[in-house]
Formats: structure tokens, C-alpha cells, sequence
């Protein structure tokens, strides 16, 4: 389990499956511990606005039958790459605006 924290949100919490694949698409290593810098949050969060635009575009062509038509690109239970980067991308937006980092393990 990963705990990001900042002092401008509470904590958020993820699995850590789901934090190394965060970490990765903001470019910062699976550590125990690191920050991410109010000067690093605008990018950031745009790597992660990018990242689910690639996977809801790949997601929308593999849905697509070859008649085009689509069928459900998801499992009705699994969890989307928006919905599990939309709490860190709040997270990040907040702590920017108040000018304070947002750290794990800490």
C-alpha cells in the first residue's frame, strides 16, 4: 500500500500495483519514499490526463466489432486508468494551487 500525502489535501491511498504504474506515468521511480515537487506537479498531471486519453482511445478501438459496432472494452467491475488516477490528479491540482509537494512513505 502507497500513502501520497500533501499538506493542502488528505492522504491518498493506493495499492502498489497501482502506484508503480502512477509512479511510472509521471515519470518517478517505485521507492519506498520520494516527492514530487510543486514545480513537477504541472507535469505530472499532464502525463497522467495523458496517459488516460491513450488508454481510452485503445480501450474505444478494441471495443469496436469489424462490423462497427462495440462490445464493452471493460469487465463491469474493473476499475479504468481515470478512475484510479482522478484522486492523485485532485491531489496534485490542490497541493499545486497551495504551493506544497506531495510526498510517499513519509
Amino acid at each position: 500500500m502507497f500513502k501520497f500525502t500533501s499538506r493542502a489535501t488528505n492522504d491518498v491511498l493506493l495499492l502498489d500495483s497501482s502506484a508503480d504504474q502512477l509512479l511510472r506515468i509521471i515519470g518517478k521511480d517505485h521507492t519506498p519514499q520520494g516527492v514530487v515537487t510543486v514545480d513537477q506537479i504541472p507535469g505530472a498531471i499532464a502525463a497522467l490526463r495523458a496517459a488516460v486519453a491513450r488508454d481510452e482511445a485503445h480501450h474505444h478501438l478494441a471495443g469496436e466489432n469489424a462490423d462497427g459496432s462495440s462490445h464493452h472494452a471493460h469487465a463491469e467491475d474493473s476499475i479504468t486508468l481515470r478512475q484510479r488516477v482522478t484522486p492523485l490528479i485532485d491531489m496534485l491540482q490542490r497541493s499545486a494551487a497551495e504551493r506544497k509537494d506531495v510526498v510517499w512513505g513519509v
